[in-house]
């Protein structure tokens, strides 16, 4: 585990946060501008002297109660930030190199040979930083910082300074680290595209304190929270590839019982896969629709009313059968609201479409 317990006052901010994060996979800090997240990471490098407790499973960090406080130099970390602050008079594999050489060689390093290839930048090793694209510096950047020998890496909104294409073409590889390293990552991000894509655990923060705190799939789907009030509420499927229509480009993929037609996906069947459901592209009817053009329609039960002052949302328990259940948010008008006279506990069907799932 990740355990940070920090307090930290400023004349106009106060941050008070006790977090215990899971020793692998993505954890995300969320949470508006202001709210402390970079002060968290920046605390957790030792860069911020916040007063508290900081500790990466036996390896204890900070612990003011015995006057313990290790430097940044001497931490086994990777941190990333919004520019890639690579060595201008260096070219990609000198400025890898120098990582490499920063390795206390305690722990269980990736070799250089396999970064390169992970993050896929063996063509670009001869390129000074000056002739590459944002998307490559970035790419560089990471594979610099996790040739250190991490045994965590600390990634601040890696991805803001990039341009859409750009960020289109780093996000696989972000994947396929989540998916290759056993390595422990907390990243910042404002993007909730970016968290639904490789997040595992949620920190939402407010006002330099946790709102809440657990696993990505149970807070999106949450109506009580800050996040169900914004709008791209959605919920964060994980599902298996069923079959593929390339006559139509469609993928159809399970979750817990039930299955959805999403945009053609180029992964085998079996493979796991995550989809992203916006709220407001869902739709309910108190009937099952005929002749609709929306692929996806299913039998779902009115768990809850979040109502405003102009809309409403929903959450619905899709129900897959043999005691599988998954929950779906519906973001609609009071005016519907109050048409369909729905209460909490009714029956219905939602619709979602199809080029609205990816």
């Amino acid at each position: 585990m990740i355990a940070a317990n920090l307090r930290l006052q400023r004349r106009d901010f106060t941050l008070d946060v006790d977090l215990a994060l899971p020793g692998h996979g993505v954890s995300a800090l969320v949470g508006p501008s202001g709210c402390g997240k970079t002060t968290v990471l920046r605390a957790l490098a030792g860069l911020e002297r916040a007063q508290g407790r900081v500790a990466l499973g036996d390896a204890v960090w900070q612990d003011d109660a015995t006057a313990c406080f290790v430097p940044t130099h001497r931490r086994p970390l990777g941190y990333v930030i919004q520019e890639s602050a690579l060595f201008p008079h260096l070219d990609v594999r000198a400025n890898l190199r120098y990582g490499q050489r920063r390795s206390n060689g305690e722990s269980g390093r990736v070799g250089l040979d396999a970064l390169i290839e992970l993050l896929g930048i063996g063509a670009l090793q001869s390129r000074m930083p000056a002739t590459l694209s944002g998307g490559e510096r970035q790419r560089v950047a990471i594979a610099r910082a996790l040739a250190t020998g991490p045994r965590l890496l600390l990634m601040d909104e890696p991805l803001a300074a990039l341009d859409a294409a750009r960020k289109a073409e780093i996000l696989p590889y972000l994947e396929r680290l989540h998916r290759e390293l056993a390595l422990p990552v907390v990243l910042v991000t404002h993007a909730m595209d970016e968290v639904a894509r490789l997040a595992d655990h949620l920190v939402l923060m407010r006002d330099g304190r946790v709102e809440a705190a657990g696993a990505l799939g149970e807070l999106t789907a949450r109506t009580d929270l800050s996040l169900s009030r914004q709008d791209d509420a959605a919920v964060v499927l994980e599902a298996t590839v069923i079959e593929h229509d390339t006559r139509h480009g469609m993928t159809l993929i399970g979750c817990a019982g039930s299955s959805l037609w999403v945009g053609e996906s180029t992964l085998p069947r079996g493979a796991v896969v995550r989809a992203r459901v916006l709220a407001r592209d869902v739709s309910v009817t108190r009937h099952r629709p005929l002749e609709t053009s929306i692929v996806n329609v299913l039998p779902v039960i009115i768990d809850s009313i979040a109502a405003e002052r102009a809309t409403a949302l929903l959450r619905l328990r899709v129900d897959g059968g043999a005691g599988a259940a998954w929950a779906l948010l519906a973001r609609i008008t009071s005016r519907s609201l109050e048409a369909l006279e729905l209460q909490p506990g009714d029956a219905l069907h939602a619709q979602i479409k199809g080029v609205a799932l990816m």
